[in-house]
């Protein structure tokens, strides 16, 4: 296989890992002011306390990946998107310092509280708000906006959009491992996301291909579109099932899965409206690529260390599987 395209492929394995498993940590802190007793949020913290350090493994794989693989995209998307990079790691920042000293406080916890609602919601619409810069076609370097050439009302929306989604695999989350009340109010808020998540889809889908003539070409040249035409129909699919199984019975796994599974339609329609470009309009993952010695010196540390992550991700996730008990003590 041509090692850029692997790599390629491997750096998009690591934003779906990211966006999937750091998604819903980062949705119950958008969920928050859903949540208003002290009891709720002590559960919301301790179903995802022991895996929400390990989800961001997969953020700095991926710019690992992007600065070795990729040196000039790297290069050129941090020149043009470094504001909201850095404001969304201090919003990490935040949450994260709120995990280690909101179990330890008393007087001071409606501050922790609040300090991880904040950077949840911050850290989630810079991640939104980065995509859509990158699928318009943001300039590479600093531009005649300087430090917002990234901020568009495509990039406004998008990052709005990623925490809608990103509420909705907080709500299918805490329907998996909650009980009772917390249990049967994530449904209920799942089923309103839903509906918002389907009409952003539609809006985000032909926003995109009204805008880039690109993107339009590759849906609807040729027989282009009936090969093409699965994505959208699954997703209709997926969604239909998920508001149906987010009702007064909600089914306890399955929704997490069809988010899941949203999550990955959207994925692939990304990918296939923008391949081969990393900056779309002007750097393809073929122009942005690192010599072929550095492709090679990489490949044993990545087939080392992806496995491992691969390993204890599973069985972090295997040993605390099943609802999250109130009587647990502490993080």
């Amino acid at each position: 296989m041509d090692l850029a395209l692997f790599y390629y492929l491997l750096l998009g394995f690591a934003v779906l890992m990211y966006v999937v498993l750091d998604g819903f940590d980062l949705g119950l802190g958008i969920l928050y002011p859903w949540f208003r007793s002290e009891a709720e949020r002590d559960h919301m913290m301790r179903s995802i306390s022991h895996v929400w350090d390990g989800n961001e493994t997969w953020l700095v794989f991926g710019g690992v990946v992007l600065f070795a693989a990729f040196p000039a995209a790297y290069a050129g998307i941090l020149a043009t998107l470094y504001t909201p990079i850095i404001i969304m790691l201090i919003g990490l920042i935040f949450r994260g310092v709120a995990f280690e000293y909101r179990f330890k406080s008393h007087r001071s916890k409606p501050w922790w509280d609040l300090s991880f609602c904040l950077g949840s919601t911050v850290a989630t619409f810079c991640q939104g708000a980065i995509l859509g810069a990158v699928v318009q076609g943001v300039e590479a370097g600093p531009g005649e906006l300087g430090a917002l050439e990234w901020l568009s009302p495509f990039s406004i929306f998008t990052g709005f959009a990623l925490m809608v989604a990103y509420a909705l695999l907080a709500c299918c989350y805490l329907v998996m491992k909650s009980r009772d009340e917390i249990m049967a109010r994530a449904a209920h808020l799942g089923r309103q996301l839903v509906l918002a998540i389907m009409a952003i889809l539609v809006v985000v889908s032909l926003w995109t291909l009204l805008a880039n003539t690109e993107v339009r070409t590759r849906w609807f040249d040729g027989l282009n579109f009936l090969f093409l035409l699965p994505l959208p129909l699954l997703s209709a699919l997926f969604g239909w099932l998920l508001y149906r199984d987010l009702d007064g019975q909600p089914h306890e796994t399955r929704p997490f899965w069809l988010a899941v599974g949203l999550f990955l339609l959207g994925f692939i329609g990304l990918v296939v409206g923008l391949f081969p470009y990393l900056i779309p309009h002007q750097l393809t993952l073929w122009d942005a690529r690192a010599p072929d010695s550095s492709l090679l010196f990489l490949l044993p540390g990545i087939f080392i260390f992806l496995p491992l992550i691969c390993a204890y991700t599973l069985w972090g996730y295997r040993i605390f599987s099943g609802k999250v008990e109130d009587f647990e003590e502490g993080y």
